[in-house]
């Protein structure tokens, strides 16, 4: 029997589609959604960096397991949101507004950041460092995580 040109590829499509699902599917299933909340942008200029870490020891070495980056046009009266998708671990989200798009956050003279900061749901009001305990969060299998991050500017 002949099976017709088009329907052969149609099945073979059918077929690779499926396969194809499966073999994706653990992927899928792990991610997790992550919302982020950022306030108090100050201006449009630049673009927001995030760092996420997943440890102290990386945290202080700024060896973030991911950065991501993203364009403000989004931004409507100070506020963003931004997603990402991530398997289930502890992880810290750091914040630079990058206003200058260098990459990197800027200090003064007398080491004091120029540009905005910001942590996962905390709000650091010291001059040093916060430690990653304060802003690290857990995410858990099938979960939607929404985190908040308030810019600081000094």
């Amino acid at each position: 029997m002949i099976i017709p040109l088009r329907k052969s590829i149609f099945k073979m499509s059918f077929v690779f589609k499926i396969v194809l699902m499966l073999a994706i599917s653990p992927i899928t299933l792990c991610a997790q959604d992550v919302e982020v909340t950022i306030k108090n942008i100050k201006n449009n200029k630049g673009q927001i960096v995030i760092g996420v870490f997943r440890d102290e020891p990386t945290y202080l070495k700024e060896d973030a397991f991911l950065i991501r980056k993203f364009v403000k046009k989004d931004m409507v009266n100070g506020e963003m949101k931004i997603r990402f998708t991530m398997e289930p671990g502890v992880y810290g989200l750091t914040l630079l507004d990058d206003e200058n798009n260098s990459g990197l956050m800027e200090y003064n003279f007398i080491g004091i950041p120029k540009e905005g900061f910001g942590f996962s749901d905390y709000y650091h009001s010291g001059f040093t460092k916060p430690k990653f305990e304060t802003f690290k969060f857990t995410l858990e299998k099938g979960q939607k995580k929404n985190i908040t991050i308030k810019v600081r500017y000094i």
